[in-house]
């Protein structure tokens, strides 16, 4: 065989994609489509997956991508898969797809209420071993499947997660891995295995299907998905892992304290922590296992981050580019003129909802409150949430990162690169590759396939550091006080919320 070729499958809350690497983990060709997932008449925050529809996308990237690489499909050593996380597909007991939803499925409502007052002390117990809270775990969902597709529900005999089916897809093979079977909860972080107990207390049926590590080999292409999608049989099939934790390994984060910043729709703070450190009892932050054995990785998530500056550039650019928007933004001084924006808190992860979204303090200066300094207040904002979510989880790890790895989308602004470093007081770094999930992913194929023998190492060979920031310490105490202001006037906000005046941005389900 001539030179090897990885290709991996991301499925993602909005597309799917197939991207073709090479064992340098040079990207040769993408293929995406975008998908869309069901809401089901009359079932208040549902957000189905439609698999049958899925698997006909996938197949089609497969083929498009392996044609626009002008490959010999034996020329693939690995094919591996990365998915949204907390998405599951239910299956019967010869292994036929019944029931699946999307990660922020929020039917489950009444069923996490009925745990919290039936179980009062069932979550901190699960939390305690999982990282997890039933927000978006598996439990809550199957326990709606339960109660209100009981005939479905009789015939389930398995789940897994959205990558991990679509690697059952091409070799037949049901099997899960820590790093997005850990987001289902009833998971223990210090063994990586299912925590079945959880389950058991919620009245739900063993459902579990076999662990195996990110990296292992599940088997070859089977005969069907070699007809369906045109790969050889020859090609190994390797376990992913959830985009998040293998896309943090894409950025060469496989150490204990490394910290990541992931700016896409939501951002994602992430550091690298043992995988038997103690979880703290207040539940902010969520924990997960690593694609890397023995760590896992303490999480805070920000709501809505991307999501926000596109909803601000199309309201109020007027047709300019977020380039163009962070030029205007450059010239306004720190703290944005005291323009505090009000969308995403901090991450509570036993309670989390979040405040209605505005800003306070705009005032009627031309000159100083306009869409430049409104749109740096918001890339400072970004920045303050992501400090005090760094802050909780040195708090309760007791780990202190010395740099931050920057990447998604936000990484491409040089200014929000900046006041990254300067919020945070760390040196940040931005990496060639920033849209690393795929990346993480060929990692995983080629240690399957034997040319790695570990992320650690495929990190070293393959990642690339584009360009550094170090922090001005002078703005970095200013901004202790701007972040100081910024906590007490969302708690304002809150307040607002929490007695009924204002609806909040979002919700968890069951709150």
């Amino acid at each position: 065989m001539g030179q090897r070729y990885f290709l991996v499958l991301d499925a993602g809350t909005g597309s799917i994609r197939a991207i073709v690497f090479d064992t340098l983990g040079n990207q040769i060709s993408v293929a995406q489509y975008e998908w869309e997932h069901i809401a089901e008449a009359n079932v208040t925050g549902s957000m189905g997956f439609d698999f049958k529809s899925g698997w006909e996308l996938a197949k089609r990237c497969i083929r498009e991508s392996i044609a626009k690489a002008q490959i010999n499909p034996s020329e693939i050593a690995a094919i591996s898969a990365s998915s949204m996380r907390e998405g599951i597909v239910v299956y019967d007991g010869e292994k036929h797809e019944l029931w699946g939803v999307a990660n922020v499925d929020s039917r489950a409502g009444e069923e996490v209420a009925y745990l919290k007052n039936t179980y009062p002390s069932l979550e901190q117990e699960s939390y305690a071993k999982s990282g997890q809270t039933f927000a978006l775990s598996a439990a809550p969902r199957l326990l709606w499947l339960k109660n209100n597709r009981p005939a479905l529900y009789e015939k389930a005999r398995f789940f897994t997660m959205i990558s991990d089916w679509i690697l059952f897809k091409l070799c037949g093979e049901l099997a899960s891995e820590p790093s997005n079977a850990g987001t289902a909860g009833a998971f223990s972080l210090q063994n990586r295995h299912w925590e079945k107990s959880e389950f058991e207390q919620c009245g739900l049926n063993d459902l579990f299907v076999p662990i195996r590590e990110s990296g292992e080999i599940l088997g070859n292409v089977s005969a069907q998905a070699s007809e369906e999608t045109g790969l050889s049989r020859d090609t190994l099939v390797v376990m992913g892992g959830g985009d998040v934790q293998i896309g943090t390994a894409g950025l060469g984060a496989s150490s204990l304290g490394d910290a990541v910043v992931l700016g896409g729709s939501f951002w994602q703070q992430v550091v690298n922590i043992p995988s038997d450190a103690n979880l703290a009892q207040d539940m902010l932050l969520r924990v997960n296992p690593h694609v890397v054995r023995g760590m896992s990785q303490a999480e805070g998530i920000t709501f809505f981050t991307g999501l926000v500056m596109r909803w601000f550039r199309n309201s109020f650019g007027c047709g300019k580019s977020y380039g163009e928007l962070e030029a205007l933004a450059a010239s306004v001084p720190i703290g944005s003129y005291g323009i505090t924006p009000v969308f995403s808190d901090r991450m509570n992860y036993g309670e989390w909802i979040h405040a209605s979204p505005s800003f306070i303090g705009l005032g009627l200066d031309e000159s100083k409150y306009h869409i430049g300094s409104m749109f740096r207040a918001l890339e400072e904002n970004a920045c303050i949430v992501s400090a005090i979510n760094l802050e909780n989880i040195k708090a309760f790890s007791g780990v202190s990162p010395t740099s931050i790895t920057f990447a998604s989308g936000a990484s491409n602004g040089a200014l929000w690169s900046q006041i990254l470093a300067d919020v945070t007081g760390l040196e940040v770094k931005v990496p060639v590759v920033k849209e690393a999930t795929a990346l993480g992913v060929a990692m995983a194929c080629g240690i399957g396939a034997g040319v790695y023998k570990s992320f650690e190492e495929a990190g070293k060979n393959i990642v690339k550091m584009e360009r550094s920031y170090e922090p001005n310490l002078g703005n970095y105490a200013e901004y202790q006080a701007i972040k100081e202001r910024w906590m007490k006037v969302y708690s304002k906000q809150m307040e607002l919320v929490r007695e009924g005046t204002l609806e909040p941005m979002w919700k968890a389900p069951g709150l």
